[in-house]
């Protein structure tokens, strides 16, 4: 592993700002994720009656209607919201490094800012045991309690590396080995033709723009997916997950 520390401590200080999940998977997932710091716990008593709560976690019990005011309008809460810290940072070398001897995908997503997205991208990407979900730092949502929703847990088991430079990283993941796909539309081959036996960096656009040019240049293929000439697109979370199933399923 590396001995870069994360910029991030683990029990930062309390602060206004910190997420707030809400939904049972979310919640049981922070829950059970021992490097998740959990600071208070709302909830009615039949839904918290169900958990085992944690030593030290702030319990308050709340009617339903009362707990729709930690969350977005409408939102399912399912009778529990969980206020937490962000997770530590992630460095790109310690996920690499922890990859070094399998040929399991990374996803790498430029752009992709829509929270929804986001969490429905991790909650495939640890259906298919990626090894990490990267993204630009000032290009990518904030934890929050609509993207861990989305993820349904996922957020807590598949590490989410935040880089700088998305096309530094995607040299550094090139010397790791890594095949490095672009999902593009105006790519002359198919995802299919463009897998390796190997290991395969997928790397996905957002919605309309696609690829930046420059993250383009910083793959060794684009490749698309072949879909009817009926429809444009896909929705980029559609995409990432058929595109993992068919990086899962060629690797056997």
């Amino acid at each position: 592993m590396s001995s870069h520390k994360s910029q991030r401590r683990r029990g930062a200080a309390v602060s206004s700002g910190n997420p707030k999940f809400y939904g049972r998977h979310a919640v049981y997932a922070a829950l059970d994720n021992p490097d998740r710091r959990l600071i208070n716990l709302w909830g009615t008593r039949e839904e918290i009656g169900k958990i085992v709560v944690p030593d030290g976690l702030t319990v308050q019990y709340a009617e339903v209607n009362d707990l729709a005011r930690f969350v977005p309008k409408d939102a399912p809460h399912q009778g529990l919201v969980l206020e937490v810290a962000p997770l530590e940072d992630v460095w790109l070398t310690d996920a690499l490094a922890v990859a070094n001897d399998d040929n399991r995908p990374l996803l790498i997503l430029d752009q992709v800012t829509d929270p929804h997205n986001v969490g429905a991208i991790f909650r495939t990407a640890a259906a298919f045991n990626a090894v990490a979900v990267i993204t630009q730092d000032r290009h990518a949502p904030p934890e929050s309690g609509a993207l861990a929703k989305a993820a349904s847990g996922g957020l807590e088991i598949t590490p989410w590396v935040r880089v700088v430079n998305l096309a530094r990283a995607l040299e550094e993941i090139a010397v790791a080995g890594y095949w490095r796909i672009g999902l593009s539309g105006h790519a002359n081959v198919t995802l299919d033709e463009a897998l390796t036996p190997g290991r395969n960096a997928l790397v996905l656009g957002a919605e309309g723009d696609g690829m930046r040019r420059n993250i383009e240049e910083h793959c060794d293929q684009l490749a698309m997916l072949p879909i009817s000439k009926q429809m444009e697109s896909l929705n980029v979370s559609n995409a990432a997950a058929i595109a993992l199933y068919a990086a899962t399923v060629r690797r056997g």
